[in-house]
């Protein structure tokens, strides 16, 4: 049961790997930040159950005001929230940060650790048919947004390099509300339990994957170098 929790971030932090055409990055920088993202799986748990149970308490838990709230501004905002917290601190001025391409490997190493860990207690809940269900949506939908928050962090790393503060500031932004309005659209259409909904989802899950994947190629053909400051 174990490894059908851990093996789907496997493979897929596989596939990143090897997209790291030029230069792979430290192991110790990658486990470092796979660890931290694991960790922020307490810290999501611990703002939704405050949020849920005392904030919205009184509202109608299936209505779509607080479908909308939950999904988006409590569920994914404080998911994405700490893995962009782990990114920044851990990986902004970190030497090995010197390709665009670096930032997409360091997200995605954030966001498998919190989907590993999600993964584990989910399946220890509720069996082998909740693992294959999360091997097919849940883990490539936590590295589709990692792939778009690595995306704007490194645009915004490589703007900083030339001194486009403006673009740079521009960028982070990007990096943090965009993984999380992919997020949120996410939840939201599975949480409504309609069909029109999770036919909205199932359209949309092909539509992005397909982008992403073409993103990620792409990405990983073109990567630019990050100029260092001088030691």
């Amino acid at each position: 049961m174990l490894t059908l929790a851990i093996l789907p971030s496997l493979i897929l932090f596989y596939i990143v790997w090897k997209g790291d055409r030029y230069e792979k990055e430290p192991p110790k920088l990658l486990w470092k930040l796979f660890g931290f993202g694991a960790l922020t799986t307490v810290s999501a748990a611990l703002i939704e159950v405050l949020f849920e149970n005392v904030i919205l308490a009184s509202m109608d838990q299936q209505g779509m005001l607080f479908l909308l709230i939950d999904n988006f501004l409590i569920v994914a905002l404080s998911e994405e929230a700490g893995k962009y917290f782990v990114l920044k601190k851990i990986t902004w001025k970190h030497p090995a940060f010197n390709y665009t391409f670096d930032a997409v490997v360091y997200a995605v190493a954030v966001s498998l650790g919190f989907a590993t860990l999600e993964n584990i207690l989910y399946i220890a809940e509720s069996g082998i048919g909740v693992a294959i269900i999360r091997a097919l949506f849940s883990v490539p939908g936590h590295v589709i947004d990692a792939i778009y928050m690595g995306y704007y962090f490194g645009t915004a790393k490589y703007a900083e390099a030339y001194n486009d503060m403006k673009m740079r500031d521009k960028n982070l932004k990007r990096a943090f509300y965009v993984p999380v309005l992919i997020h949120g659209f996410y939840d939201f259409c599975l949480s409504t339990e309609h069909w029109a909904f999770i036919l909205i989802f199932f359209v949309f899950e092909i539509i992005i994957t397909i982008i992403t994947a073409r993103k990620f190629i792409r990405l990983s053909r073109v990567e630019a170098t990050i100029p260092q400051e001088p030691s």
